[in-house]
């Protein structure tokens, strides 16, 4: 039984070839022309990788996406070591990242770190969507890898760059090795994984071209003190902002980075190598009952043990692998249960809210001092929003900090590095600091651009810097700030510099949200809908919006009424607010430093 064939719709052919495609497809049954159609997609595909342009067969294309500029740092070490090799090679972030040129890549490694809870970083956002979604194309020609980072204290450990790794091989790519999965004490495990990534892109290449390194961004000019060689910054100001009547320590730090020849752009954030608070130190030393005055030797370092929690070892952070370990040591049935459920509620619990020495108290288990340190993670830098602009500041570096210092179990507790910065007082006293770069959350280049800012908490440090800069450079775009925090009278941080930067017209608008000032809480989100009308009119208008503090319940939710305030005054559907705040972000219009 044969049946007609249907016009073909919008056909691309000529009429002398859609006539004869008619005449070659009549009266065949179904297994037939599925066979043709086969047949076709394969003549297709052959055509397709024949005309694949010869740089991208013979090129090793680094993709990357990172929050705080780890996955930047390992992308340009491997694209260095590529280019000593001597093959061509491209470094890209993945924001930057043409989609179009993924059908035609044939060598890619991927660095992609996962943050908050199990999410990309913001600039790889649109690229994993993308890998993930109906549109990504087949690769059957592509070998790739993978390097996973992420942070052992959250449940969801190298979530994205395994779900990265398992979707190009599900796209039929094929592994030059095993994905590797980072915690942040990485270095130990990058430097053989890129020996051995470069050693397979040597064999699949066979004859080396002259290297050709492209970027699509700009790599600034090393500078003197960076991560790895700290400048120890003089405190010039160390200021308590929040007034007497909260129950909230918010610091105001002034550094000073004169002679140090560092530098930095609003939006950019201070990298800070703190010490663990001594009294936190005293509590892990007297729930194990030892002095910490043992000398304890690892990797060919010897300290006492206190040294080693004070200065080199995460002891208010836990991570899973030390949950493991201690579940098997102390035998805790309650422990072993949480492990068994990765990202279940209890381990999510221990993770956040449990400190080394609440762990010890609740389920206790001998410790040998050299074992202790060798299980726990090494102490690894915190990252702050800048609060400052050079155009305004000169040679000085600003910080907005909120000490973390809260009661667990009826005992006090202190965050490491908010308590550290909190406590250096006195002519002498210093930070050891870098600036880590931030290319994802940048003013706008054009002055007469308008700008959104939403900062609730010390979330507004950055717009500290933005008004600043704005400012110094005669910027004519309108400047609009949404502030929120608990109570008025005690936590309107920089209340006098706004009030002064409305008084000279650099600050054009500011609403504020003050959760706890009446009845029912009111939160910055809540704000946000009530200016929805204007807040979509400076968008159609060409502003650009930013977004900056807690990842987990702010983000979200300022997310959740920027969508509703766009399809409200915006007349769109559901998904047609997710896509008008999708092509924000990927116009760099809707940019967020979340944390």
């Amino acid at each position: 039984m044969t049946t007609s064939i249907r016009p073909l719709p919008a056909s691309p052919l000529d009429p002398a070839r859609d006539d004869m495609l008619r005449r070659v497809v009549e009266g065949l049954d179904a297994a037939t022309l599925q066979w043709v159609a086969g047949f076709a997609a394969g003549v297709a595909h052959a055509r397709a990788v024949a005309a694949t342009p010869p740089e991208a067969a013979a090129r090793l294309a680094v993709v990357y996406g990172s929050q705080t500029g780890n996955g930047r740092r390992i992308a340009e070490r491997l694209g260095q070591a590529a280019e000593a090799a001597g093959f061509a090679v491209r470094v890209h972030a993945a924001g930057d990242y043409p989609l179009r040129d993924l059908a035609s890549e044939r060598l890619m490694a991927v660095v992609v770190s996962t943050h908050g809870d199990g999410d990309p970083p913001d600039d790889a956002r649109g690229w994993v969507e993308h890998l993930l979604g109906k549109r990504a194309p087949r690769l059957p020609e592509l070998r790739y890898a993978v390097l996973a980072l992420g942070d052992s204290s959250y449940p969801k450990f190298c979530e994205t760059g395994r779900m990265v790794d398992e979707r190009l091989a599900e796209l039929g790519a094929q592994r030059l090795l095993p994905r590797l999965d980072c915690d942040v004490d990485y270095d130990d495990l990058v430097a053989p994984w890129l020996e051995q990534l470069i050693a397979g892109v040597k064999d699949t290449l066979g004859a080396l071209k002259p290297a050709n390194v492209t970027r699509l961004r700009g790599v600034p000019a090393p500078q003197r003190h960076d991560r790895d060689r700290p400048f120890s910054a003089p405190v010039l100001a160390n200021d308590r902002i929040t007034g007497r009547g909260s129950s909230r320590d918010v610091r105001h730090l002034e550094l000073s980075l004169a002679g140090s020849g560092l530098t930095y752009r609003p939006g950019d954030a201070l990298g800070v190598w703190h010490e663990n608070p001594p009294e936190v130190v005293d509590q892990v030393l007297e729930t194990l009952r030892v002095t910490g005055e043992e000398a304890v030797s690892v990797e060919a370092s010897t300290a006492t043990l206190r040294q080693w929690l004070g200065r080199e070892r995460e002891i208010t952070r836990l991570t899973r692998p030390f949950l493991v370990q201690h579940a098997e040591k102390s035998g805790s049935a309650d422990l072993a249960a949480a492990l068994e459920v990765a990202g279940g509620s209890r381990l999510r619990q221990l993770l956040k809210e449990f400190q080394l020495v609440d762990l010890l108290q609740q389920y206790p288990a001998e410790w040998g001092g050299e074992e202790l340190v060798r299980a726990l993670r090494p102490l690894a830098p915190r990252l702050y929003s800048i609060a400052s602009s050079m155009a305004a500041v000169g040679e000085e570096v600003h910080l907005t900090v909120a000490v973390v210092d809260y009661q667990h179990a009826g005992q006090r507790r202190l965050g490491a590095a908010s308590a550290h910065l909190a406590s250096l007082d006195g002519d002498s006293a210093s930070a050891r600091v870098f600036i880590e770069p931030n290319e994802r959350f940048r003013l706008p280049e054009d002055p007469a651009r308008d700008i959104i800012m939403i900062g609730p908490g010390t979330g507004v440090a950055p717009f500290r810097g933005f008004l600043q800069e704005r400012a110094a450079a005669g910027a004519t775009g309108r400047n609009w700030l949404l502030f929120g925090n608990r109570h008025f009278d005690s936590e309107f941080l920089y209340q006098l510099e706004w009030q002064e930067a409305v008084r000279r017209g650099n600050l054009h608008r500011i609403d504020l949200a003050f959760s706890r000032d009446r009845a029912g809480r009111y939160y910055v989100q809540d704000r946000l809908r009530e200016a929805g009308g204007d807040l979509y009119a400076w968008l159609e208008g060409g502003a650009s919006l930013y977004v900056c503090g807690d990842a987990e319940r702010m983000a979200p939710d300022v997310h959740a009424a920027l969508l509703e305030v766009v399809r409200r005054h915006g007349g769109l559907d559901a998904d047609g607010a997710e896509s008008y705040l999708r092509r924000l972000a990927d116009d760099r219009r809707y940019l967020r430093d979340v944390y």
